[in-house]
C-alpha cells in the first residue's frame, strides 16, 4: 500500500482541538469530517482506509491530508469564494435606488407611483443600464427598505394655533395644566364618535379555522342598517362610557354628556375636561359654552383642526373596529348594539390606559421638522 507524501504530525493543542471537533454533536459536519481525517491520517492509516472508514472518496481524504500538513489547523478552513462577478457598478445601483425616491411626476412620467419594473424599464431608458430585471430592482430596494409602490395619506398643519391648541391637550394626558399638576378630583375625558356602522348579515354561516386554513368569512350579505357610536374614554382611568344612537349630531352628543355627567365621579369632580375635535356635534366655542352652561365643572379642550391623532378615543375605536366589527356578522341593529355595548364592559374590566409617549417637546420637534 503507498504511503501519502503528506506526513501529519500533531501536537498536543492541535490533537486537543481535532478531539474535540470530532467528538461534537454540533459542529457542522464537514467539519467533523475533516478532523476525523486528520486524526486517522496523524496515526500513518493509507488514505484508501480513511475513505473506506468514513465513507467518503478517497481524494477527499488526500485534499485534507495535504492541506493540513502544509498549513495546520488553518488549512482545514474553506478557502474565501469569489463568487459571480457583480454586474452592476456600485453607483449605477444608487442611481437607480435615487430614482426610486423620486416622484414619477419629476420626470414627467405618465404614473402615480413607481413599481419594480416601471423602474427597471426608466432606468433603461435614461440610460442608467443596458438592461435590469424587475426582481434585480426589487433585492435593491429590499436592501434599504425602500417600497416606492407604497403609499400613506396624510395632511400637512393648517391651524395656525395648532401648537397651542395640542399642547393643551398634550399636557392634561400628563396631568398637567397651565404647568400645575391636576388634583385626584379632576379628569380627562376623550370623546368623539364613531358613524356609519354596518349590521350586515352574511347569507351563508361563518366557518371556523381548521388546520391550514383560516377562517372563511361570506362575501356577499344582507344590509341590517348603520348607527353611529359615541363614546368618552377616562384616559387616566381606562373607563369607557358609550351609547350607540341612530345618527350623530348635537342631541346624541349631548346624551352622552348627560350620560357621563350624571355618574360618579364625574357629577362630583371639581373639574372634568372634555378632549374633542371639530366635529360638526361639539365644534366651536357654542358648543364649550353648551357644555359648560349644562355642567359648570367641565371645560371643553378643542384640538387642533385635522388632528383627531391626538384624541385617544380614536385608539380605543381602532381597536373596537379590529376586534367587534371585523369581520362582522349581525343580525340586525339591535344586535350589532348589544355585541358593542359587551364589549365596552369587558374592555373596562381588564383595561389599562395607554402608553401614550408623545408629549409637547416631541410636539414642538415635529412642527419643526414640518417648517418649509
Amino acid at each position: 500500500m503507498v504511503c501519502s507524501p503528506y506526513a501529519v504530525v500533531l501536537n498536543g493543542s492541535d490533537e486537543t482541538v481535532l478531539q474535540r471537533v470530532a467528538r461534537s454533536a454540533c459542529a457542522p459536519h464537514r467539519d467533523v469530517l475533516r478532523a476525523r481525517i486528520v486524526l486517522a491520517a496523524a496515526l500513518d492509516t493509507p488514505n484508501a482506509q480513511i475513505a473506506v472508514m468514513l465513507g467518503v472518496h478517497v481524494d477527499t481524504v488526500r485534499k485534507w491530508r495535504r492541506r493540513f500538513s502544509k498549513d495546520g489547523l488553518d488549512g482545514l478552513r474553506d478557502h474565501p469564494r469569489p463568487g459571480r462577478p457583480r454586474q452592476f457598478a456600485g453607483a449605477t445601483v444608487a442611481e437607480i435606488k435615487a430614482l426610486a425616491c423620486e416622484l414619477p411626476a419629476m420626470s414627467e412620467t405618465p404614473l402615480a407611483k413607481w413599481s419594480c419594473p416601471e423602474l427597471a424599464r426608466e432606468a433603461v431608458h435614461r440610460g442608467l443600464v443596458g438592461s435590469v430585471s424587475a426582481s434585480t430592482v426589487r433585492r435593491w430596494l429590499s436592501k434599504d427598505a425602500i417600497k416606492p409602490w407604497q403609499h400613506r395619506s396624510w395632511i400637512f398643519p393648517r391651524d395656525p394655533d395648532f401648537a397651542l391648541k395640542a399642547s393643551r391637550a398634550l399636557d392634561l394626558y400628563q396631568r398637567l395644566l397651565n404647568g400645575q399638576p391636576l388634583g385626584p378630583d379632576e379628569y380627562v375625558l376623550s370623546a368623539d364618535e364613531k358613524p356609519g356602522m354596518q349590521a350586515r348579515r352574511r347569507i351563508h354561516a361563518n366557518l371556523p379555522a381548521a388546520p391550514a386554513r383560516a377562517m372563511r368569512i361570506e362575501h356577499e350579505y344582507i344590509r341590517g342598517g348603520t348607527l353611529a357610536y359615541l363614546a368618552a374614554y377616562d384616559v387616566h382611568r381606562a373607563h369607557v362610557i358609550g351609547r350607540c344612537e341612530p345618527t350623530t349630531g348635537i342631541v346624541p352628543f349631548t346624551a352622552l354628556v348627560d350620560q357621563v355627567m350624571t355618574t360618579e365621579p364625574y357629577a362630583s369632580a371639581r373639574r372634568v375636561f372634555w378632549i374633542v375635535d371639530n366635529g360638526s356635534s361639539h365644534r366651536g366655542w357654542t358648543a364649550a359654552k353648551r357644555l359648560t352652561d349644562a355642567y359648570p365643572n367641565t371645560a371643553m379642550i378643542h384640538l387642533p383642526t385635522h388632528a383627531s391623532w391626538l384624541n385617544q378615543i380614536e385608539i380605543y375605536f381602532s381597536v373596537v373596529q379590529r376586534k367587534v366589527l371585523t369581520p362582522d356578522d349581525v343580525d340586525d341593529l339591535t344586535t350589532l348594539a348589544e355585541r358593542i355595548h359587551a364589549f365596552e364592559h369587558r374592555y373596562n374590566d381588564a383595561a389599562q390606559p395607554f402608553d401614550w409617549r408623545f408629549n409637547t417637546d416631541d410636539l414642538h420637534r415635529l412642527l419643526h421638522r414640518l417648517k418649509p
